[in-house]
């Protein structure tokens, strides 16, 4: 699943693109991979690549863009990609992490 926002860092508008990639393991286990490009480029900014769950992929997000004078325009929201009913559904139950005060 790939998700545009529209924003800013430093001032600055650009364009922000997270690609989320949730691999199925079994019926009781995922994981996901979650990458952020700021403009075309991939941003590095995991302590680790893979997490157990969606929620830890956006809060870790979330701190990365805390501390880099990021912000994202939620009503900007864009999927510009195919994607799995699930996934949909998972990411707005999370993506409160990406909006905290």
């Amino acid at each position: 699943m790939v998700i545009q926002y529209q924003g800013e860092q430093h001032g600055k508008a650009t364009i922000f693109t997270l690609r989320i990639i949730g691999n199925n393991l079994s019926k009781s286990s995922s994981n996901y991979q979650i990458d952020l490009l700021v403009g075309d480029k991939k941003v590095p900014t995991f302590t680790t690549e893979i997490h157990q769950s969606l929620s830890n992929c956006l809060k870790e997000i979330y701190l990365f863009i805390k501390h880099n004078g990021i912000k994202f325009n939620e009503t900007s929201e864009n999927i510009t990609s195919l994607y799995v009913p699930y996934d949909r559904v998972l990411f707005n139950y999370n993506k409160y992490a990406l909006f905290r005060a």
